[in-house]
């Protein structure tokens, strides 16, 4: 099946069936490098949170092209930790062009006055903060790249490499990577971790939603823990 035309214009992209088959098993390095051939730089975004795995993907990606656009959600409730470690791996990896987008200020007085809408109505405050922030970013786009791996389980154990987000696609050059294969990417690139996986935060999000887990839980339990929620939504709701 066919793409559909872009948001951005009237170019139809390729066959997101075809283009996964050909990824099924690429390295990560080849599915961002196949992304930047299929869509023009300047069409093609990286969504990074600058969390405790994100150094991997951004590595690869400057390996391949330092200069693809990188989309950084800040939504006003990051660790500061988090904001700082984006400034380091910025210099470390000679990011160019990366781009930190905040939540509409309308949206936030309107729906989230007293900042205790991640208590009473999570997904609200993610909606807010995080899902539209990021359909807004991804306007200009026409395909996008994201760090989530199918042994991170639950809504992701079954991704494939590249899919359909509506009116754009969806590379996940990680999405068969081990959670060695990651490790392995730090340790032969020396690559700085966030400041928090010492304090045992193995997945860091906003502050009043993420919590320390412990070794032997799933890296991302520590996020809204206690809830029913596992995403924040930029995964599972349409871009377009």
């Amino acid at each position: 099946m066919a793409q559909p035309a872009s948001a951005t214009g009237s170019t139809v992209l390729p066959s997101v069936a075809a283009l996964n088959d050909a990824l099924r098993d690429a390295s990560p390095a080849d599915v961002i490098a196949a992304a930047l051939r299929t869509i023009e730089r300047d069409r093609l975004a990286l969504v990074s949170s600058f969390g405790t795995e994100s150094a991997a993907l951004l590595k690869v990606m400057a390996d391949v092209d330092p200069a693809i656009p990188v989309i950084f959600l800040d939504t006003g409730w990051l660790f500061e930790e988090t904001l700082a470690y984006r400034d380091t791996l910025i210099a470390t990896l000679g990011l160019k062009d990366v781009r930190s987008i905040q939540p509409s200020e309308d949206a936030l007085k309107r729906e989230d006055p007293e900042r205790e809408l991640w208590f009473s109505d999570p997904d609200a405050c993610c909606r807010i903060r995080k899902v539209e922030p990021l359909a807004r970013a991804l306007q200009p786009f026409n395909a996008w790249i994201n760090g989530r791996k199918r042994f991170q389980g639950g809504l992701r154990a079954d991704m494939p490499v590249v899919e359909d987000d509506g009116a754009r696609l969806k590379f996940n050059p990680f999405a068969n990577a081990s959670r060695a294969d990651i490790e392995a990417i730090y340790t032969s690139a020396q690559l700085p971790p966030h400041p928090l996986v010492a304090s045992g935060f193995l997945s860091v999000g906003c502050m009043p939603c993420t919590s320390r887990a412990t070794a032997n839980e799933d890296a991302r339990a520590g996020r809204w823990r206690g809830r029913a929620k596992t995403e924040c939504g930029i995964h599972t709701m349409k871009t377009s």
